[in-house]
């Protein structure tokens, strides 16, 4: 068994984003941090994924200067953010120079790792997100660490030689670190002990990181086998908000690994001070129905659906909130059906929403793909890269019409400048003041504007109410 094992804290991106729908606000977590700065974690995750949608859909909050802030208060952390490849943080796929930009801002204001995956395993949609890191990195004079993910499923063309293979060639890439990520939690601790045993021995002195969910109650059984396979670092989330949709605990793994003689590199007090501070700040949302039971409890279902954590939180909220939740069942049946049309992708951003929402409108509408939804049609027109397996031939006709296959337009498409960046400095006029606000409005138009307008607002309202003070 490995002598040292790092651990990265998910507590301010992913075990948040798994439990209560990435609904944790800056101002509930600012006076924690620079006790987290003295952890010694491998890294924070605490940027990416669905935070910058929250921020500025639920929260109110830019997520530019919610990273800037994170950093300031731990200058001595790594800090880290998950990013979809040509997707980045949205929903659709983006012009590379799009892409290029939002690399070097995310780098300009403080991010130290950068772990980037592809819904479908489709390498060619992280080439542009990682040479951007490369050469930002360069430009600022920064170690950024370009961390390539796989999203870990299974599937009947799943297998471990395919996967050692996907780790093969992300090294060959030039990423510096691998990560398995496996969101439903479905990893059996056979599968992890095999797999990582595969990888350790492909990729030589690579590290190699697991990040894995409670959901299906395997994670600590998980996590444990593949450290006596030689993993390097592992995702843990601090107690009171681990388990469940979310990530082992990491003081439990903390006093677990210390008794094999394992180093986590933790500084103990630190560690407890920051669970102490969180357990409030759980119970606050619990009480306000924000985190829902279904999200704290193990499911063993998850081992058919697939589901990750996020997904599942998201889809307990939009049926909570179409007064739905009778279907929530019927829904959850429905993913596999909709997963093995679709090609068996693995349920991950943005491909989990699409196959969730598809299911919970063909349980609403009552029959089956009388509603498609835009996100799908463009899946089965190829725009987001390549299914792992061939899709339904009924829905692929009903979608393209007889005879038509999808066209493979991420090389043409996506390798051409577009004019994102005229168009919306057009569009945002004097609400923006920086190139930041620009990506943010080219991410999520709507929210972004709403966000720069209502900002503007206050500011005008406090100027006016310091002039009449005068």
């Amino acid at each position: 068994m490995a002598k040292k094992v790092l651990i990265t804290e998910t507590v301010l991106r992913d075990a948040n984003q798994s439990l209560m729908a990435t609904r944790l606000p800056y101002s509930d977590f600012a006076d924690i941090l620079s006790t987290m700065d003295k952890a010694g974690y491998y890294s924070v995750e605490c940027w990416g994924g669905a935070t910058f949608d929250s921020c500025l859909r639920y929260l109110g909050e830019d997520p530019w200067e919610r990273l800037r802030n994170i950093k300031k208060a731990m200058p001595n952390t790594k800090t880290q953010m998950l990013l979809r490849g040509q997707n980045l943080l949205g929903y659709k796929h983006y012009h590379d120079d799009v892409v290029e930009k939002f690399v070097e801002l995310s780098i300009k204001n403080g991010i130290d790792i950068i772990r980037i995956f592809d819904a479908l395993n489709d390498f060619r949609n992280l080439e542009t997100a990682l040479a951007a890191v490369k050469q930002y990195s360069k430009k600022y004079n920064r170690h950024v660490i370009a961390s390539g993910c796989i999203s870990y499923t299974q599937s009947p063309v799943h297998t471990v030689e395919k996967y050692v293979e996907m780790c093969k060639k992300l090294v060959e890439m030039g990423f510096e670190t691998l990560c398995l990520k496996d969101m439903a939690g479905t990893m059996s601790p056979f599968e992890a002990e095999s797999l990582i045993k595969g990888i350790k021995s492909a990729v030589g002195n690579v590290p190699v990181i697991l990040h894995t969910h409670c959901t299906t109650g395997m994670a600590y059984m998980t996590i444990t086998k593949a450290i006596e396979a030689g993993v390097d670092v592992i995702d843990c989330a601090t107690s009171c908000f681990s388990n469940g949709t979310s990530q082992p605990a990491t003081e439990t793994m903390f006093y677990a690994l210390g008794q094999y003689g394992i180093d986590c590199g933790l500084n103990e007090e630190a560690i407890n001070k920051v669970n102490d501070y969180f357990k409030p700040i759980k119970q606050k949302y619990i009480d306000a129905g924000t985190i829902n039971p279904k999200s704290m409890a193990t499911d063993s279902q998850a081992l058919v659906y697939k589901v990750p954590g996020g997904m599942l939180s998201n889809m307990i909220a939009n049926l909570k909130d179409m007064n739905a939740m009778d279907k929530f069942d019927e829904a959850l049946k429905e993913i596999p059906a909709v997963r093995k049309d679709l090609g068996y992708p693995p349920l991950v951003t943005p491909l989990s929403q699409m196959v969730g929402n598809q299911a919970v409108t063909n349980v609403l509408v009552g029959e089956r793909y009388k509603n498609i939804s835009n996100e799908v049609k463009n899946y089965f027109k190829g725009e987001y890269g390549i299914a792992p397996a061939p899709v339904s031939k009924e829905l692929q006709e009903k979608i393209l019409g007889a005879g038509n296959e999808p066209t493979d337009c991420r090389i043409e498409d996506q390798k051409r400048t577009g004019k994102d960046f005229e168009d919306a400095k057009a569009a945002l006029g004097d609400l923006a003041r920086s190139e930041e606000d620009i990506m943010s409005y080219i991410c999520f138009p709507k929210q972004a504007k709403e966000f720069l307008e209502k900002r503007k607002a206050a500011e005008e309202n406090v100027c006016t109410y310091s002039i009449e003070a005068i």
